[in-house]
């Protein structure tokens, strides 16, 4: 295993710290219990977004904290699940007094310890569980669909609603359709290595790729040989348009996501094929956004992402955002 690291028991606390460092003027490092909270919270009257998760998928979620997505958001351990207090202790920070909203990707430890840590708050809270990939009903982690990356698109799309002054109710409304609009599925070309194991996750053949894998490395839908990038995506695609059966002519979100180790050139190409068979099927790109944003360490593959838009999602989308990973109309 060749990473850069001091000690596996020290790797997220010496990760968070240098994040907070590098990125002081947008968040705040919070310890024992860990939290990423946006500086200036609480913001008095506005909706407290939360959400969280293992680690290994940076930037998701502490990447995405600041003007116009998270207040806050709690790291677990490298691929597994942050805890009740952890929780707790962020929605108390950020609270501004109008209620908080976990954004919980659907995995059985993530909705187990935000359950828990929603009995556990006073005030008023609601909770948005994401459930984008097609690819598998069930699987390793889950009781249903996976949260992936469309749990981006949400936290968005909810984070520009809650800058604009939307309530609890509206945020969590908007959340919930932002989910069911929004469908994702991954390809792996190869395993990643979690620090503390000190061996990839599971073994590909040099001519070999996992169709739907999860972000965690979970079996997808099928071991495939490696074929062109037209053939990957297309495979890709037509899971994501025959299960979210895209309105012809209609807008809509086209993100290609990297797990951590393909160069940017190979996600653009991707890009490019995607767009190609939205074009043979009349499915209008208007938005699109490409790069890492939900990785699993360095593992070499992406996903697709589909999200169905309209003018206020469009707007909601379009709205200034300025995190450590996303930046645009500030």
């Amino acid at each position: 295993m060749k990473k850069f690291i001091n000690s596996v028991d020290q790797v997220l606390t010496e990760s968070l710290r240098g994040f907070g460092a590098a990125h002081h003027d947008i968040v705040r490092v919070r310890m024992d219990p860990t939290f990423v909270a946006r500086a200036g919270a609480p913001i008095k009257g506005k909706v407290a977004l939360i959400s969280g998760g293992g680690s290994g998928h940076e930037p998701l979620h502490a990447g995405f904290v600041g003007k116009g997505m998270l207040d806050a958001a709690c790291p677990g351990q490298v691929f597994t699940s942050c805890t009740p207090d952890q929780m707790v202790a962020a929605a108390e920070a950020v609270d501004g007094g109008a209620g908080v909203l976990f954004i919980v990707k659907n995995y059985s430890g993530d909705v187990m310890n935000f359950e828990m840590a929603a009995d556990m708050i006073s005030g008023d809270q609601a909770t948005i569980i994401t459930n984008d990939d097609v690819a598998v009903e069930d699987s390793t982690y889950t009781t249903g669909r996976r949260g992936v990356a469309g749990t981006v698109v949400v936290e968005k799309m909810v984070g520009a609603a809650g800058d604009k002054g939307a309530d609890l109710a509206a945020c969590k409304a908007l959340g919930e359709r932002v989910n069911k609009a929004t469908r994702s599925m991954g390809v792996a070309l190869t395993s990643c290595t979690v620090p503390a194991a000190g061996k990839p996750t599971f073994q590909l053949g040099e001519d070999e790729v996992e169709m739907g894998v999860g972000i965690h490395g979970e079996p997808g839908r099928k071991r495939v040989k490696l074929e062109k990038a037209d053939a990957i995506a297309n495979t890709l695609m037509s899971a994501i348009d025959g299960d979210l059966k895209p309105k012809s002519g209609a807008p809509h979100l086209l993100f290609v996501n990297g797990f951590g180790g393909t160069p940017a050139m190979e996600l653009y190409l991707m890009y490019d094929t995607a767009r190609r068979y939205c074009e043979g099927k009349n499915i209008k790109i208007a938005r699109s956004l490409v790069g890492n944003y939900v990785t699993s360490l360095e593992m070499q593959g992406c996903s697709l992402t589909l999200t169905a838009l309209d003018d206020e999602l469009m707007k909601l989308w379009d709205h200034p955002v300025h995190t450590a990973a996303l930046r645009w109309g500030m």
